[in-house]
């Protein structure tokens, strides 16, 4: 009653064995697979948490320098802007693990926060009631009036740039995990099974426990197995390029360090502006929000925040390095693994499985 491992000479096999060699090759396949998978997934992991780190990283220092320019040019109003910059800094930080947001977004809604302090604390500094309605008349004025002239959108465009790039690489590495992860779990076809029932146990049904199968016939099987595997080869070549590209994007002119950087220098360049037209922003907002209470002298000293160091820039230079050093990594191993899914069947046979370097084999009828 065999179905698979039919053979003129006497047997030691029954159908239940046949069913339980069926079970252990898949088994085997997709722990072959897995094992072949895991140096490939375990550098893209590995590389996905440096990104984040050296990402974070540069994201910290860059926030911290865009504190320290309220804290030392605009005391009046760094306690209060503290909220509005940590906002900014986290929604880059969310744009850039791939959340569904726009970096002109982040940028215009800081800017709208940014507006109604910079109008009171700066522009007219003896305003005292700042009420929500007031508050939010100033925000919504900002986007009628552009109190920051184009230093607001010049950094909408160098920043999209920048981040562009690196969100696309954040969300091209977790694709391949994707992909990784997909191939393992390939179910195989009922041929399959038999096919390598065939070609790993059929011996063992005559006693022939030692023998193992002729490389060429393992080719032909584990090839036959894993077409549907192997036809990612192309798109897997295409996505090395695309990863290539897109790191090259990184570290070209639209480079993600600079641009954040910049981002101090973008903000101090827009308040300067407003300052400059204070007294024009001032009478369009008197008569589009009215006039609010004031208060003759100076600001109390609850504004006033101590001042504190930045971050050393050795935190930066540091970063700034890791994240080249980690791109320049990281492509060239992703280089060498442009023909995995190609290979795969030829792995496969590669080591154990196969009879190499012997006058005998097994061709899945009999030993040659």
């Amino acid at each position: 009653d065999l179905q698979i491992c039919q053979h003129r000479a006497p047997t030691c096999c029954t159908k239940k064995m046949e069913e339980s060699y069926q079970a252990a090759v898949r088994r085997e396949r997709t722990q072959s697979i897995q094992a072949l998978n895991f140096e490939l997934k375990y550098m893209i992991v590995g590389h996905i948490t440096a990104f984040q780190e050296a990402f974070e990283s540069l994201l910290r220092f860059a926030e911290n320098r865009t504190s320290s320019l309220f804290e030392t040019a605009y005391r009046p109003m760094a306690k209060e802007a503290a909220e509005p910059v940590k906002e900014l800094f986290t929604d880059i930080s969310l744009y850039i693990l791939g959340a569904e947001t726009t970096v002109e977004s982040a940028v215009l809604r800081f800017f709208d926060s940014l507006f109604p302090l910079v109008y009171s604390r700066l522009i007219n500094p003896g305003i005292t009631d700042l009420s929500e309605d007031y508050t939010e008349c100033l925000r919504l004025t900002r986007q009628d009036i552009n109190p920051f002239g184009r230093y607001s959108k010049n950094m909408v465009t160098e920043l999209s740039k920048s981040l562009w790039a690196s969100r696309m690489l954040s969300q091209a590495l977790s694709l391949g995990i994707e992909v990784i992860n997909t191939t393992e779990h390939a179910a195989l076809t009922k041929e399959c099974s038999k096919a390598l029932v065939k070609m790993q146990y059929c011996p063992h049904c005559q006693g022939l426990t030692l023998i193992r199968p002729c490389v060429g016939y393992c080719l032909n099987v584990m090839r036959g197995c894993l077409a549907s595997v192997s036809e990612l080869d192309a798109q897997w070549r295409e996505y090395i390029s695309t990863l290539e590209y897109l790191a090259n994007e990184m570290a070209a002119s639209h480079d993600l360090e600079i641009a954040l950087t910049g981002i101090r220098n973008s903000i101090n360049e827009a308040i300067l502006h407003a300052q400059l037209n204070g007294p024009q922003l001032s009478a369009t907002v008197d008569k589009v929000c009215g006039q609010p209470k004031q208060q003759e002298g100076n600001l109390s000293s609850d504004n006033i925040v101590p001042m504190k160091e930045a971050t050393e820039i050795q935190t930066f230079v540091m970063a700034h390095a890791s994240l080249n050093n980690k791109r320049r990594e990281f492509i060239n191993y992703m280089k060498r693994s442009r023909p995995f899914y190609a290979s795969i069947a030829e792995r496969l046979c590669d080591g154990d499985l196969v009879m190499r370097d012997s006058s005998t084999c097994w061709n899945g009828e009999d030993v040659v």
